[in-house]
């Protein structure tokens, strides 16, 4: 593409000045980032957020589910904030507020002037996923960072051929790979990209080679420590797809890489991007660091928004093209149409907002969010759980306080550990067989009485010997979640049928 090659590797344009450029962007991430701080302390803790808190009392170099980069920035919320939501997901906010001064990056550097950078950003900002990923911190929220700071020193490398980039590259492999192991799917992208293309040059490079060895220093210790516990996170993975697919969330992919990875107004936009990579002779590597991720990932029946992350380059790019076609127009025509493109951009993404982000606590806009975010309804209830949870422990008569607590999943395990500490209910740490928690075993003093969650009564008479029903798990407001309708009953139960460290080795569970 014209657009794209005839960007000198120095300057043929008038020079620029940076922050002016910036002004728009910077101005939308100041908003989105405003947004998330108003609305984030709506609801609670997500379950997936209360196991990666869990996780964070207990830092390690790896653990079951994911890489330890997640759990780490969440030891550091938890120390400077403590269990506030704000403070919790602050980092989430700030990673995909930088993601849209990125985007626009990208756009600058592929030779977009203003407007392609504001409408790349923009593009990124109203889109179901990104906006999605700044209401809580995951793994998936720091994942999507460091996808989209690669794409952008990939452009710096191609453009400036400059092969010191490559270390900057490897960096953010490496924090990748520490973060969420679909890393290595882009990275066959980005090595696909090197080998089909010109690109393949620096391959010859002791700069390609230094950022190769900068990622896996970086993910050497968790490597180490996959080793020291024969890959479990594999086999988990594996549970986890198998489990996915069997439920059809695999269904759909090609339908969320239109309607939720990126707003449905952007699909030009990055499917133009994607053409003008595949065309520009200097830049279609990055067509390639898309479509190998996105076509693996189908193939192997991957969730559709594992692939989200590969959008914001082909936004950017796709910009750039839009920009330079409203050239030829008259100035009139330019104003019009860039207008009204920005403002259906705008509305959709204000739109879909409404089924995302928690705008209200009361309300038609509460009852749209809880109706159409399955994740806002996670979110509900832990706190009444815990306060149950501490008076069933205090009614239990005084021969019975050596009490534990076992539990079903990660999300009772997080908030009878993360809660029953901040409300200062003085609970014992919970005892769980999910994911990494099954490592920290049981207490080395068997307890006499057992509080039991998140099992039937089947499965607790099954397990456990005396069980009788103590307590109701549920919420006041009375939402739907997989805790009210899946785990309503509460038990107190004597010890294991079998032996503690022979029911240890069967209480092992992934979820």
């Amino acid at each position: 593409m014209a657009t794209a090659d005839s960007a000198p590797q120095h300057a043929m344009r008038p020079p620029r000045s940076f922050w002016a450029d910036m002004i728009g962007p910077a101005a939308l991430a100041c908003a989105v980032t405003l947004a998330h701080l108003l609305t984030n302390n709506r609801y609670g803790i997500h379950r997936d957020e209360l196991q990666v808190l869990s996780d964070a009392l207990h830092l390690d170099w790896g653990f079951v589910v994911y890489p330890p980069f997640t759990p780490f920035m969440e030891r550091i919320g938890l120390s400077m904030f403590g269990v506030s939501l704000v403070g919790l997901r602050l980092s989430s906010v700030l990673a995909q507020a930088a993601v849209l001064i990125i985007t626009a990056l990208m756009a600058r550097e592929l030779n977009g002037g203003r407007l392609a950078q504001f409408t790349a950003s923009l593009a990124v900002a109203v889109s179901a996923l990104p906006m999605f990923e700044g209401t809580e911190f995951q793994y998936t929220t720091f994942d999507y960072l460091w996808w989209v700071l690669i794409a952008y020193f990939v452009i710096r490398l191609l453009k400036s051929e400059d092969p010191r980039w490559c270390v900057a590259i490897g960096a953010c492999v490496g924090l990748g790979l520490m973060t969420k192991y679909t890393m290595v799917f882009y990275l066959g992208g980005i090595l696909a990209g090197l080998l089909l293309t010109s690109a393949g040059k620096f391959l010859r490079s002791r700069w390609f080679w230094a950022g190769a060895a900068l990622a896996f220093l970086i993910f050497l210790p968790n490597l180490i420590w996959q080793i020291r516990h024969d890959f479990v996170s594999y086999q988990f993975l594996h549970h986890i797809h198998v489990r996915d697919v069997s439920q059809g969330r695999a269904q759909g992919f090609w339908r969320d890489q239109f309607l939720h990875c990126v707003n449905r107004f952007a699909s030009p936009l990055w499917i133009a991007g994607l053409f003008g990579f595949l065309l520009s002779r200097r830049y279609r590597m990055l067509a390639w660091m898309y479509i190998v991720p996105v076509l693996v990932l189908w193939l192997a029946k991957g969730r559709g928004y594992y692939a989200g992350a590969v959008y914001p380059m082909l936004l950017a790019f796709g910009a750039v093209l839009f920009e330079h076609g409203l050239k030829r127009l008259p100035r009139i025509g330019r104003v019009a149409i860039a207008s009204v493109y920005l403002i259906a951009l705008a509305a959709w993404g204000a739109y879909i907002s409404t089924g995302i982000i928690p705008w209200a606590s009361s309300g038609p806009l509460r009852a749209r969010a809880l109706e159409n975010n399955g994740d806002l309804r996670e979110e509900i209830g832990w706190d009444e759980l815990v306060k149950t949870v501490a008076g069933i422990r205090d009614s239990l008569a005084e021969a019975q306080q050596n009490v534990g607590i076992i539990v079903g999943n990660y999300g009772e395990q997080g908030a009878v550990e993360i809660l029953g500490r901040a409300y200062r209910y003085h609970l014992p740490p919970p005892i769980s067989g999910t994911n990494s928690a099954w490592y920290w075993s049981y207490p080395v003093t068997p307890p006499s009485a057992l509080i039991v969650l998140g099992f039937s009564r089947e499965q607790a008479d099954r397990a456990f010997t005396g069980c009788r029903l103590a307590g109701h798990n549920g919420n006041s407001e009375g939402i739907h979640n997989e805790e009210s309708d899946d785990h309503p009953d509460i038990f107190v139960c004597a010890a294991p049928r079998l032996p503690w460290p022979e029911f240890w080795k069967e209480f092992r569970r992934f979820g």
